[in-house]
């Protein structure tokens, strides 16, 4: 085979002659099969002439590229960084360089006087875009839609691009002007074709200019009119630091002053918190919490039952200031009334749940979690009538029963239960003959979460704390409800369930548990277990 490289060095000569690539190859390579043919810094100027020499008509602008100092993120690039840095200039207005048609990437950069200004991408916005040009190719383009997600969070992060390259250019700050906002408009719609307004009452980018000017005045602080008479009472404050700017959803409403939510002291908390680094990523995204919160109280001081939907939505919103609080509450015997008295949503068991598949993430329901601990009873019901812990019963409920207090023994732990306790299954289920419940959780000996039946009804509780009820057909999910109070309540498990929570954390719940963290009762009990389902 004649190679024939011509323009080029020793060394790019032998590692294409090394991988059987011709002259006549190179056209086909994407930027990305340079990138594995020539890794790392060093050889970035070689990948860049491999491709000029077969791009000279798509890449004739970029000739300054080549000086050192010059970033090469400013340039139009097929796949931008997800969060890509502005590029400062004092050049005169340039329009955007003419796109051939076999290449029709728009450009990620729109320069100004002063400053540029970057088109905002990530993985999951370029691969809609990838998709809808897919489809747009086939001819089935006309119905796909950007999801709501990511065109807020396009908004959103479009919006704080801007105002963060206006603070970098450093001749006095200003928030984008509207022409400004417009031509960002133009230049979404332009690389995310699928933002286009089809309605055909006005310019294609009109909505997304209304979004961005919609976005950008809820960032702007407001400034409080100062009445007659200012008020001496000191407020309670939070343990945010204030900041100019308020990174506003369009979800959120009020204002962030006068707000009951709980302390938080993010410095105190552990550094390896995912909750504290999310929360302490921004002051504004505090500020957005304490409003969330503040939301959320007065929904259910109101009259009435406040709306699943508006509750769930807002809870989303509050996930990671509400994980800090609960982390921060050192005494575990007090968490539970106190995150109670903070959040009265967690006496539904519906926000329960939500709020335990908010933690789990990857994408986890409650209809899967369900799914997924009926597959598990199926099979953990042979494996305990095989060790005898129980009896095979017609009844549903006798039957949920039997299992529930079969579970400790069949999944035991090497540490017995306080003697009071009796059997480890009571630290599950008891079931209250006669007496008063309240009476019962004063004298338990543990205060983990424990579901009480008392008179065909079903109490779930947290140490001394009643916490809901539910009927006593819904018995075969109280498992499932134990689990979600562990989880939202940052309980600690009780040695002596210990193993059979931990199975259920990763038979049930697939959260796996780390090396170090597997005790010789979980590997134990999960070899027989396996064995048994094997067999």
């Amino acid at each position: 085979m004649d190679f024939g490289y011509n323009g080029v060095d020793h060394v790019t000569a032998t590692t294409l002659k090394a991988a059987n690539i011709s002259m006549d190859m190179l056209p086909s390579l994407s930027k990305d099969d340079l990138r594995d043919l020539f890794p790392g810094p060093e050889h970035f100027f070689r990948r860049k002439t491999i491709w000029r020499l077969n791009h000279n008509d798509n890449e004739g602008h970029e000739s300054e590229q080549s000086r050192p100092g010059v970033s090469s993120e400013s340039v139009a690039l097929p796949r931008p960084p997800p969060s890509p840095i502005p590029l400062l200039s004092s050049s005169p207005f340039s329009s955007p360089v003419s796109i051939p048609p076999e290449s029709p990437t728009p450009q990620h950069v729109m320069q100004l006087v002063s400053p540029k200004y970057a088109v905002y991408s990530d993985t999951e916005l370029e691969q809609a875009r990838t998709t809808f040009l897919d489809k747009l190719k086939a001819g089935e383009g006309g119905d796909y839609t950007l999801s709501k997600d990511l065109r807020c969070r396009l908004i959103r992060n479009t919006v704080t691009s801007m105002i963060t390259i206006r603070r970098a250019a450093g001749d006095g700050f200003r928030y984008p002007c509207s022409r400004e906002i417009t031509m960002m408009a133009k230049c979404l719609v332009e690389y995310y074709p699928m933002l286009e307004d089809r309605s055909g009452t006005g310019a294609v980018w009109e909505i997304v200019k209304k979004q961005l000017l919609k976005r950008l005045q809820n960032v702007t602080t407001p400034k409080k009119k100062q009445g007659p008479t200012p008020s001496r009472k000191r407020r309670r404050s939070l343990n945010f630091h204030h900041s100019q700017e308020t990174a506003m959803g369009e979800t959120a409403m009020g204002e962030t002053n006068e707000t009951p939510c709980p302390d938080l002291n993010v410095e105190e908390l552990p550094p390896s918190t995912p909750e504290v680094e999310k929360l302490t990523d921004s002051t504004e995204s505090q500020q957005l919490m304490a409003r969330h919160y503040r939301t959320l109280q007065e929904m259910y001081k109101a009259k009435g039952k406040p709306n699943g939907n508006d509750v769930y939505q807002i809870l989303n919103l509050e996930f990671p200031a509400r994980r800090a609080f609960i982390v921060q509450v050192v005494r575990e015997q007090d968490r539970a009334a106190k995150v109670i008295e903070a959040y009265p949503c967690f006496r539904e068991v519906d926000h329960l749940m939500d709020e335990l598949c908010r933690i789990l993430g990857n994408g986890n329901t409650v209809a899967n979690l369900k799914n997924q601990w009926g597959t598990f009873c199926e099979k953990a019901q042979y494996y305990g009538v095989f060790k005898k812990a129980m009896k095979p019963s017609l009844n549903k409920v006798k039957q949920g029963v039997a299992f529930i207090k079969a579970l400790p023994s069949m999944f035991p732990s090497p540490v017995p239960p306080p003697k009071k306790l009796h059997n480890a299954s009571e630290a599950v289920l008891h079931v209250l003959e006669s007496g008063d419940p309240n009476m019962y959780l004063q004298k338990r000996p543990i205060t983990s979460p424990v579901c009480i039946i008392v008179n065909n009804t079903c109490i779930l509780a947290v140490g001394p704390t009643p916490l809901l009820t539910f009927p006593i057909e819904d018995i075969n999910n109280c498992v499932l409800y134990i689990m979600a109070c562990y989880y939202t309540f940052h309980l600690t498990y009780p040695k002596c369930i210990a193993t059979l929570l931990s199975v259920l954390q990763t038979e049930v719940l697939k959260d796996k548990i780390h090396e170090q963290d597997l005790t010789p009762s979980y590997k134990k009990a999960m070899l027989e277990f396996s064995s048994f389902i094997a067999d």
